[in-house]
C-alpha cells in the first residue's frame, strides 16, 4: 500500500453514515446504505459480497471482458440497491441491474467491472436502471424486496415500483 507524504497510507476509505470529518480520506465513498441482490434465474437473494467481487455466483470463477469466452455461461445480475430515509421511514431509493455471464463447471465468467462501479454509483445517486432484466426476473427481484422489507417497498417511488412492474 501506498503512502502519501505524511506516511498516512493512502486506500479507498469506506466510512459509515454516521462518520463526520473533513479531514484526511474526506470524499471517501459511503457504502452503508448499499446492498446487492444476486438474481440467479428465479431465485433473488442478498449476497453482500458483490460489494468484493465475491458473491457466491463470482466465487472462484475467473472473469473476462469478452463475452465470447463464455459460450456456455449462464445470465445473472447483480442488483445494486440503495436504501434511503425520509421523515416517513426507510424506502428502496436507487436499484441498478448489472449483467453477468458465469459457467461454474468451466470456472469462467463475463462482467464489465466498470459498468458495475458505474451501475453501482447511479443506484447510490437514487437512479432506477433495470434495462435488460426480463419479466421473470423484474418479478425475482420484486418479490425479494417485498419479502425483505413491505414497509420500505411500500414508502418507495412510484417510478421504482412501475420499473419493477
Amino acid at each position: 500500500m501506498e503512502l502519501n507524504s505524511k506516511g498516512k497510507k493512502l486506500a479507498l476509505n469506506i466510512v459509515s453514515s454516521n462518520v463526520n470529518h473533513k479531514g484526511f480520506g474526506a470524499g471517501s465513498i459511503d457504502l452503508s446504505n448499499v446492498s446487492s441482490v444476486i438474481i440467479d434465474g428465479d431465485e433473488a437473494y442478498l449476497d453482500n459480497g458483490a460489494l468484493h467481487a465475491k458473491s457466491k455466483v463470482e466465487k472462484g470463477i475467473k472473469f473476462s471482458t469478452n463475452k465470447e469466452d463464455v459460450p456456455n455461461g449462464r445470465k445473472c445480475w447483480i442488483v445494486w440497491v440503495a436504501v434511503d430515509r425520509s421523515e416517513e421511514g426507510q424506502f428502496y431509493g436507487g436499484i441498478a441491474a448489472c449483467e453477468m455471464l458465469v459457467d461454474p463447471e468451466a470456472r469462467k465468467g463475463w462482467k464489465i467491472l466498470a459498468d458495475h462501479v458505474n451501475r453501482m454509483d447511479k443506484a447510490m445517486k437514487r437512479q432506477i436502471l433495470v434495462d435488460g432484466l426480463d419479466e421473470r426476473e423484474k418479478a425475482a427481484l420484486r418479490r425479494y424486496l417485498t419479502e425483505f422489507n413491505l414497509e420500505w417497498w411500500e414508502r418507495s417511488s412510484d417510478t421504482l415500483k412501475e420499473a419493477l412492474a
